[in-house]
């Protein structure tokens, strides 16, 4: 009787044992925490949680490392959602560390995944708010969405039209088949190589030939530089300009001169009208060279018989032979 009374207090207690551990368990699944490991806790601000609920999974570099704990609207623009970090994790997780909202599967079940910074910053402690990233919704997507088809088919309508206009032109057409075009294309890019390297160099000469007036170099540098030349350059325009007034006032002597000559010619006075004028002084000149061309040519011939006359014949060989010497 004693044994079966000590049988039936073991029982009683092991059941109490059992629903202890099932209160226990029940507990520590409603309060979403770990039963075999210690927990801590951080946060995370969105505008948009998409359908994220409490007990969804959380992610740090693909691994599981905890659950959402609690998701509470903070005002109209912004919702705070409480992570249940494992506690092995404040090692790793940092506070510039980025959460985001991502998918898990084909079914679509949401989860948080944290992105490493990787900027040295400080290990997140229990209850910081780490960074997040925005997540376009799926409404904006398909807005977006629908936007880029509206653009994609303006685009293609505008590609249609130009497609359709190259097509309908000879003109295009005609500058495409011509097989010299490519040739003479080639051959206006080679020229305008050409110039431009050319203009480079006549660029690069005057940029020399300036940095050497500059400097005082060359003809036009010493011109320029030089005060003494500037001084001697001034007086020979001066000299210059003094010839130029004496050449203009013997033209005006000259043009006077001609003009008197001009008005004695025409009032019939002075030797130059006698000579244009007068044919009797003309006929008396003729006369005069007439006669002293015969005079000359009777001298010719009496030198020429005094040359035969046995009394001059030696003086005049005498005469040829010191020419000779």
């Amino acid at each position: 009787m004693a044994k079966q009374t000590i049988n039936n207090i073991k029982l009683g207690i092991f059941i109490i044992a059992g629903l202890f551990l099932l209160i226990l368990g029940l507990y520590m699944i409603g309060k979403d925490s770990n039963l075999f490991s210690s927990n801590y806790i951080l946060k995370a601000r969105f505008e948009h949680v998409q359908g994220l609920t409490p007990g969804n999974n959380i992610r740090y570099a693909g691994i599981q490392v905890g659950t959402v704990k609690k998701v509470a609207i903070i005002s109209d623009s912004s919702i705070e959602v409480t992570m249940l970090i494992e506690e092995d994790m404040k090692q790793f997780i940092r506070v510039n560390d980025v959460v985001s909202i991502s998918t898990d599967g084909l079914m679509g079940n949401k989860l948080l995944q944290i992105t490493p910074s990787k900027d040295g910053s400080a290990f997140a402690m229990n209850g910081d708010v780490l960074r997040t990233k925005k997540l376009i919704s799926t409404d904006e997507m398909l807005e977006l969405l629908n936007r880029t088809n509206q653009n994609v088919a303006v685009i293609s309508e505008d590609l249609k039209n130009t497609v359709q206009r190259i097509n309908n032109s000879k003109v295009l057409w005609q500058v495409l088949d011509n097989e010299a075009l490519p040739k003479n294309i080639l051959a206006s890019v080679n020229n305008i190589r050409s110039a431009t390297v050319k203009a480079d160099l006549m660029v690069k000469d005057l940029q020399t030939i300036i940095a050497d007036v500059k400097q005082g170099n060359g003809s036009l540098g010493k011109i320029i530089t030089d005060t003494a030349i500037a001084y001697n350059l001034n007086e020979a325009i001066e000299k210059i300009k003094l010839v130029g007034s004496n050449a203009d006032s013997l033209a005006a002597d000259l043009h006077a001169f001609t003009l008197s000559v001009k008005n004695d010619v025409n009032d019939g006075k002075g030797t130059v009208h006698s000579l244009l004028r007068d044919s009797l002084l003309v006929q008396k000149l003729n006369n005069s060279l007439q006669n002293i061309e015969q005079g000359t040519d009777g001298f010719n011939q009496n030198m020429e018989a005094l040359k035969s006359n046995f009394l001059f014949r030696g003086y005049f060989r005498r005469l040829e032979r010191q020419k000779k010497k």
